[in-house]
């Protein structure tokens, strides 16, 4: 599975500390983040992480690129909503590219909970049948 992980610059510790604790589950699967992001999951979990630009120089929309294509099959975005920079992902673009291509989401750490548990449990195994070989 496709797991695409993005975080706002002040949410980077919490995605961190979420790396580390579900590392067993994530390092089944291809990772893709950001690039400062994918840096410093790699940097604390030791897993690859295949990675964008950072953010503010076109990463947010490679990562996008990617969801509208259908090739990504699970999404993380820890966001802060209680400050917004100009240099973080932009949460709509992002939750409504999920949306329009049936892939789960999730923005908080409870949601993120839920998805990498069905994800170690087979639960999301449903996205596989969704990717055709044009999407990859």
């Amino acid at each position: 599975m496709n797991i695409g992980i993005i975080a706002h610059s002040s949410k980077r510790t919490l995605i961190e500390d979420f790396c580390i604790a579900y590392k067993g589950i994530l390092s089944r699967h291809d990772i893709y983040a950001t690039g400062t992001t994918g840096r410093r999951i790699e940097e604390v979990t030791n897993l690859h992480v295949h990675k964008f630009l950072p953010a503010s120089l076109g990463g947010d929309k490679q990562f996008t690129e990617m969801i509208e294509r259908g090739a990504m099959d699970m999404v993380i975005f820890f966001y802060n909503p209680n400050m917004i920079d100009p240099k973080d992902p932009d949460l709509k673009t992002i939750v409504t590219a999920c949306d329009r291509n049936t892939i789960p989401v999730a923005t908080n750490i409870a949601t993120a909970e839920m998805l990498v548990l069905g994800l170690g449990r087979g639960d999301l195994d449903w996205r596989i049948g969704m990717r055709t070989s044009d999407t990859l």
